[in-house]
């Protein structure tokens, strides 16, 4: 038998360490990444927040932004110190209404360390007072913010809020929104959502956007210029506010022709997927050189160049689609983007069998015609592409292909209620490609790994399927080029940034 000997001191130092709460012994700092292994670095542990109050004040003459970020979170662990994605200049941090220590590390991280330890399960108010000019910010070699000959703007996937506010930047931590934006008068600033009241004093109107329903943070947009905006209302009573650059020269009209039929969209689109999921609806197209599109949450943003070939509302139907496939469904991680622009691109298919231009099993079949075994395009996965293919024109088109393929394998009726069933299942929520895989079986009563496997997993072109009169396999050796295929084609590079 051993006994333990306490003399005198050792009592002391015993009894003083008795007198410090456990709780407090555990806190330690939150991770600086969520723990995507796409990138490690964005979002962050040891929170979750549930809404971000942005008061903010645009000069577009000289790109400088001034804000004030509230943040309500809760703490999901014991936090000694907890980061914030963010890159312009900060000149104070409160946390539950105590004065913060902070600083900055890595290519992004806010690092804050507030008064008092925060136990798991905490009310948290975080209150971020910033400045700077978001054109001069860098982070992993690029910039997400986009100067205009009028303003700015912030649009890009997979990031873009550490421009222009202090977030939990992944689209695992959803979250409500109010935007303020004070700007010259005579400039407008546009952002998701509907717009609540606009109000002018000395020179400068305030422009206040809610979004009542949570969204990812890379899915939130701000654009500040001279736009002309437009108002309308959907078949469906959802408020439709588009708005576009006085400055688009010969874009103009093809970019009205095209985003002006987004109510119309919208409303056939939920013949689909189902009801339109948010209480806004629109786009915008700024005087951006840029040349893709984005799905930001009720509002995408479109660059001209979308249009500069004349009018296109395939690319309309492709950031309308992901309203479900994308934003009210999210990714679970950045390798499940397939969920996103698989079925994106497959909407373009179905608008095209809509408009009379080719059906959606005549696009997948020139798409696999034309793309022989070799092809490099055969080595892209769409269902875990890797960082540097993720947006990949594969991705997109194998990705539709795949979901063609399903839809022959488990039949209209099945696939109909899959495509309708799944945004409603994950309503607001994040999912994975495996989650999608169970719920077709379930819906479909088949096993479907195989099929999952070969067409989304495997890095090479699989042989044709051999079952059903649509099947690829009965396709003739070269089929004919559907019409739509060109403008589809135009949007292959829709989120090539």
């Amino acid at each position: 038998m051993h006994r333990r000997i306490i003399v005198p001191g050792a009592l002391s130092a015993a009894s003083l360490m008795l007198a410090i709460p456990a709780s407090a012994a555990a806190h330690s700092p939150g991770a600086p990444g969520i723990g995507d292994p796409y990138y490690p670095a964005y979002g962050n542990g040891g929170y979750d927040v549930s809404h971000y109050d942005l008061r903010l004040k645009y000069q577009p003459a000289t790109d400088r932004l001034e804000g004030t970020a509230t943040i309500l979170a809760r703490t999901t662990e014991d936090l000694s110190r907890f980061n914030l994605d963010f890159l312009l200049d900060v000149g104070e941090v409160r946390v539950n209404g105590a004065k913060a220590s902070f600083t900055t590390s890595g290519e992004q991280e806010l690092e804050i360390t507030p008064k008092k330890p925060l136990d798991k399960g905490s009310p948290l108010t975080v209150v971020v007072r910033y400045s700077g000019v978001p054109s001069s910010k860098q982070a992993f070699g690029f910039t997400s913010w986009h100067r205009t000959p009028d303003g700015g703007i912030a649009a890009n996937e997979p990031e873009a809020a550490a421009w222009w506010f202090p977030s939990n930047d992944h689209p695992l931590d959803k979250a409500t929104y109010d935007v303020s934006v004070q700007v010259p008068d005579g400039t407008q600033a546009i952002s998701n959502g509907t717009l609540q009241s606009t109000s002018s004093r000395l020179g400068w109107t305030r422009w206040n956007w809610r979004s009542d329903q949570p969204q990812a943070t890379y899915l939130a947009t701000l654009a500040v210029g001279r736009f002309d905006l437009t108002t309308g209302t959907t078949e469906g009573g959802i408020p439709v506010v588009n708005a576009y650059s006085r400055d688009l020269g010969a874009n103009d009209g093809a970019a009205r022709a095209s985003v002006e039929r987004t109510g119309e969209v919208a409303d056939w689109l939920s013949e689909y997927f189902g009801p339109y999921p948010f209480n806004a609806l629109g786009g915008y197209v700024p005087n951006t050189t840029t040349g893709y599109a984005l799905e930001t949450q009720t509002r995408p943003f479109y660059s001209p160049r979308q249009f500069a070939n004349g009018s296109n509302v395939s690319v309309v139907v492709h950031e309308l689609a992901h309203q479900w496939y994308g934003d009210l469904v999210s990714v679970r991680g950045w390798k499940d983007i397939w969920i996103n622009e698989g079925f994106a691109r497959y909407a373009q298919w179905l608008w095209s069998e809509h408009e009379g231009e080719g059906t959606a099993q005549e696009l997948a079949d020139y798409t696999y015609a034309s793309h022989p075994a070799d092809d490099a395009f055969w080595t892209v996965k769409p269902g875990d592409p890797g960082p540097e293919n993720q947006f990949d024109g594969a991705v997109y088109d194998r990705g539709a292909l795949a979901v063609q393929v399903l839809r022959n394998e488990i039949g209209d009726d099945a696939f109909f209620t899959v495509l309708k069933g799944w945004p409603a299942k994950y309503a607001h929520g994040n999912a994975s490609v495996a989650d999608f895989q169970r719920y077709a079986e379930e819906v479909s009563g088949k096993p479907l790994a195989a099929l999952f496997d070969t067409w989304l997993f495997q890095p090479s072109k699989p042989d044709a399927p051999a079952e059903g009169a649509r099947s690829l396999s009965k396709a003739p050796a070269v089929p004919v080029q559907p019409r739509s295929w060109r403008k589809i084609a135009a949007t292959n590079d829709v989120h090539a940034h």
